[in-house]
């Protein structure tokens, strides 16, 4: 019998999907569970963190399942340094990711060092950094086995390459987006210099036709929101940067 996803440290949001706050950075990790597959949504900020990660939706799925499939919202190491603990899984990323990731190397381990990131884990964490084997342009759609979760490539914004998860609505549960850093709760949307401000407005009206007013936004950082703190930040980033 596999344990509740609770007794493991995730929180369900419907019958085949949760989420998980890892600690120091408050960064989410997603689990989609499918009947054949299962989507993991980012890996963390360290080896260690995403071989966590494994380990706990391996115990979510039993029966000797394991995550299939790993989308990655965007090139941040606190959301992609985990990546190289799911080895044989199929990654996915918005295009221009694999660029980033190719001659953003070494930025990306002195981002992670800046942040608190020991520098011995940051250094494996970019040596092995894993590039992802598909890049969204659009959509794409992921068949796990009852059911299909879309992959929106709907930056940039918070990065140039920011990858939004939709999850629709099955066994009575509500549909669920995964917004990666587009949308924060536990503090103001972080603008670094790889942001796009003038077209992080347009991003989050794209999450919000993708979600719907009635779906649940899991956000990169914080707790779970609905669709009117999702409109109260585009507000808020759309006066602070001066676009419409």
């Amino acid at each position: 019998m596999t344990p509740a996803w609770e007794a493991v440290g995730w929180e369900r949001l419907a019958p085949r999907v949760g989420r998980c706050r890892l600690p120091v950075w408050d960064c989410t990790a997603g689990l989609v569970v499918g009947d054949d597959a299962a989507l993991m949504v980012d890996s963390g900020s360290s080896l260690a963190e995403g071989a966590a990660l494994r380990t706990r939706a391996q115990r979510i799925l039993g029966g000797g399942r394991r995550v299939t499939h790993l989308a990655l919202t965007h090139p941040h190491f606190d959301h992609v340094f985990g990546a190289a603990a799911f080895s044989g899984v199929e990654v996915y990323g918005a295009v221009g990711i694999d660029t980033v990731f190719a001659k953003g190397r070494e930025e990306l381990r002195a981002d992670a060092v800046r942040h608190g990131l020991d520098p011995d884990a940051a250094a494996e964490a970019a040596d092995l950094l894993v590039h992802p084997h598909h890049l969204v342009c659009g959509e794409w759609t992921l068949d796990l086995g009852g059911v299909q979760v879309l992959l929106a490539n709907i930056g940039p914004g918070h990065s140039g390459h920011d990858l939004a998860v939709l999850v629709p609505g099955t066994d009575g549960g509500p549909e669920i987006v995964f917004c990666g850093d587009l949308v924060e709760e536990s503090g103001e949307p972080q603008a670094g210099p790889d942001a796009v401000p003038a077209r992080w407005p347009a991003a989050l009206d794209r999450l919000l036709e993708l979600g719907g007013e009635d779906a649940l936004y899991v956000p990169g950082h914080g707790a779970t929101v609905n669709a009117a703190f999702v409109h109260a930040q585009r507000a808020t980033l759309a006066a602070r940067h001066g676009v419409s």
